[in-house]
């Protein structure tokens, strides 16, 4: 864990004594878009993109869903870094990196803005031919892969125009709460930060599968991008933030709707392969040292994504709901 200061790396884990024991995540730094319409300076073509992930975090773990539900595995090649992340940040197994031959994660960054400050975050979305680093906001990349890349891509669209501005709603609602919010409980250093992030963390575990009851996705009968940002989280609620992170109130196979819920979108097509269970328990067991000083992973829980998932009696791909659906209504 660590960060760069003006280009140089530091190991340094986060500061959370200015901000009463909170953790707060820094916002990502390479916001610029692919586009297929020719007004932007990175065109959609094949080839040209290169990703960075780790199939330990759930961030970069949305890239690799979309990327995959989008036809898109051939057009943009990916490079995997390893599972621990210690001293020098994310690394890159040797030979694994085609564009820079890097090592470590940070060296990719620092090719972008050799004086760049801040976390070394995934995904990260390289551009071959400018030589420059495109994006490393997962919530940006998700949606340039959706509909960015034109005749490039197939598959439905996660982010249809009648829906969005539920689909908002709903990602503004799961990410302070769920998303963001077991990392918020996980890194905090006083009992009254950690509080503040579990409880409505487990609010909302409980309001979802209330929500999952009488309804096939989480904005109805249409599976959206809005159900792969929670989806990464959620399947690994039991293995990691259950223990690790101290999110132990209640567990996601204690809730019937929402553990069905993630059976089924594990046993969409295409995104199974895209689940390490390994690489995510190793991540954050034996990374967190702060956390887990002796970097021991368990041996269980015993999880059964393929499982029948029991949601076939749910309406699903009829028509588009219309309008902004409340997220927290059941």
């Amino acid at each position: 864990m660590g960060l760069l200061v003006d280009g140089v790396w530091h190991d340094r884990w986060y500061d959370t004594e200015s901000s009463g024991g909170r953790f707060q995540r820094q916002d990502s730094a390479f916001r610029a878009w692919i586009g297929a319409d020719g007004g932007t300076p990175f065109p959609a073509e094949a080839g040209r993109y290169h990703l960075y992930v780790s199939l330990a975090c759930p961030w970069a773990h949305r890239t690799l869903i979309l990327r995959s539900l989008k036809g898109l595995t051939e057009a943009i090649p990916v490079t995997v870094v390893d599972p621990l992340m210690l001293a020098n940040g994310w690394e890159i197994p040797a030979g694994a990196d085609p564009v820079h031959g890097a090592r470590f994660l940070h060296q990719v960054y620092t090719a972008a803005k050799p004086d760049y400050t801040g976390r070394v975050t995934v995904p990260v979305l390289w551009d071959r031919k400018t030589g420059t680093l495109v994006n490393n906001e997962s919530g940006e990349i998700i949606r340039m892969l959706n509909h960015g890349f034109g005749a490039l891509a197939s598959g439905p669209d996660f982010y249809p125009e009648p829906l969005r501005p539920a689909i908002d709603s709903m990602n503004a609602w799961l990410y302070d709460t769920l998303n963001n919010g077991v990392y918020k409980a996980g890194f905090a250093t006083t009992q009254a930060a950690y509080e503040e992030a579990a409880r409505p963390l487990f609010d909302t575990l409980m309001a979802l599968d209330a929500r999952l009851a009488t309804r096939r996705y989480l904005l109805g009968e249409v599976l959206t991008e809005a159900d792969w940002r929670a989806f990464t989280t959620l399947i690994r609620f039991d293995a990691v933030y259950h223990g690790h992170f101290k999110c132990n109130q209640t567990r996601i196979e204690d809730l019937p709707n929402l553990a069905g819920y993630v059976r089924e979108l594990y046993q969409v097509p295409g995104v199974a392969d895209t689940v390490d269970m390994g690489h995510i328990k190793t991540h954050y067991y034996a990374s967190h040292r702060t956390l887990n000083p002796a970097g021991i992973v368990p041996l269980g829980p015993a999880l059964d994504f393929t499982r029948p998932h029991g949601r076939d009696h749910l309406p699903a791909a009829g028509r588009v709901l219309q309008g902004n659906v409340p997220p927290m209504s059941a």
